[in-house]
């Protein structure tokens, strides 16, 4: 990614001025909120040395394919629609997410998370080349982002071959952590900050690599000791991949991604001349967000993993995150404070006091009432989402002069006085 600077003033502490908005809806935005999308300025830091060095070169390879009438926005949709039909074809052919599946599906599980990668990567350049960048792209870029948390971990999931078990829940719906921390931070220090080794990069080839692998040499590599593959089997004895799985991705998190997420933003406020205790009272809403699912998903008394419901479960997880993130990210294109809270939690707390009711002295709810309860709780967070993101992407539309999915131009004039034909010009999209 490109570096780009701009001047930002925080104005979060600074007096509000009354809303002015008139719209009965309270998820709309008001005049006094859309204002500070015209000065806003996207900043981002990538210091992966692959990016720099070797993917940079690919994506404005592939960026020149793209038609000029493509809306960068539509390449992001595009791109998440290789993640969709990951999971589609997952859901149809391996459904039980152990397998082994045949070969080629997990082929195509890489093939569509770099197809993924490479859209997210030069949508932005998309929208330099064509003249169209707008505050819009990010929220719209980083909220698919959101979205695609725990649908592409599921392709992890089955090619590793965990199933619905808390290891395969685990590895669908860890990335949902460094992609808050990441968020937060982001709405702080008004830079998206990339590591030398981070996730979208580093993390999704090794995630293609564990696709092809699977594909290649079946998932039951994963579960073979890894001493007959490096030796020194005084060091690794018999422990596998998997059984060492959580605890690499956990030390990732807590080692190579979280402080630096603290240590930038404890920075930033700094700068700011702002205190920094109050920061952390903001990681309420993922505190929430994963105790629920560890107390929903580990309690004895669900049937979500036993009864093979995993893949719905990530799909309402990925709404309920998604509009946790993206409320942050708007906030902060907004600057408006920190929302520390979203409808979309409140059935998830329900759904886990629910899988823990014999705990309270009552009796175990039903697998059959657990999945009503789940469907509907998906259905919800599938129309909370779309009726919020519609009414988001209007708004801003709206007010800057824009179209979400398509590139406007300016009809051409006639003639200017002299009789010569002129042409119109572009608009920023």
């Amino acid at each position: 990614m490109a570096t780009t600077s701009s001047s930002w003033v925080d104005t979060r502490t600074m007096h509000q001025k009354p809303l002015r908005d008139k719209r009965k809806s309270s998820e709309s935005l008001s005049d006094d909120q859309l204002v500070h999308l015209k000065s806003y300025r996207y900043q981002s830091v990538d210091k992966s040395l692959i990016s720099r060095y070797i993917l940079k070169h690919y994506w404005n390879f592939m960026v020149e394919l793209l038609p000029r009438s493509l809306a960068p926005n539509a390449v992001t949709l595009i791109g998440f629609g290789f993640i969709l039909t990951n999971v589609a074809c997952l859901s149809y052919f391996m459904p039980d997410l152990v397998g082994p599946g045949p070969s080629w599906l997990y082929y195509s599980f890489a093939f569509g998370l770099w197809a993924y990668s490479t859209m997210d990567n030069i949508d932005g350049k998309q929208a330099r080349r064509t003249g169209s960048s707008s505050p819009l792209g990010e929220l719209f870029d980083h909220g698919i982002d959101s979205l695609n948390c725990t649908l592409a971990s599921l392709c992890e999931t089955a090619s590793m071959g965990l199933g619905p078990t808390r290891a395969g829940a685990f590895t669908a719906l860890i990335p949902c952590l460094p992609m808050f921390f990441s968020t937060w931070e982001t709405y702080h220090s008004h830079v998206l900050y990339l590591g030398y080794f981070n996730g979208p990069t580093e993390g999704l080839i090794i995630a293609c690599s564990l696709m092809i692998a699977s594909g290649y040499y079946g998932p039951e590599v994963w579960t073979r000791p890894l001493s007959t593959l490096l030796g020194h089997t005084e060091f690794f004895a018999d422990y596998s991949i998997r059984d060492i799985w959580i605890t690499v991705i956990l030390a990732s998190f807590f080692i190579a991604h979280l402080p630096f997420c603290i240590y930038n933003v404890v920075e930033a406020r700094r700068k700011q001349k702002l205190p920094v205790l109050p920061v952390f009272l903001e990681w309420t809403p993922i505190i929430i967000f994963t105790t629920s699912c560890v107390f929903w998903l580990g309690s004895p008394h669900t049937s979500i993993l036993s009864e093979n419901r995993l893949v719905l479960f990530c799909l309402t997880m990925s709404f309920v995150f998604g509009r946790m993130t993206t409320k942050i990210i708007l906030a902060h294109l907004t600057r408006q404070p920190f929302p520390y809270w979203t409808v979309l939690l409140a059935p998830l707390i329900g759904g886990a006091v629910l899988a823990n009711l014999p705990s309270f002295g009552l009796p175990a709810i039903t697998a059959t009432q657990e999945l009503y309860y789940l469907r509907a709780y998906f259905l919800f967070a599938f129309a909370v989402y779309s009726r919020w993101a519609m009414l988001v992407i209007n708004a801003i539309c709206g007010y800057l002069g824009i179209r979400c999915l398509s590139i406007p131009y300016t009809p051409p004039t006639k003639s200017d006085p002299n009789g010569n034909a002129t042409n119109g010009k572009k608009r920023e999209a």
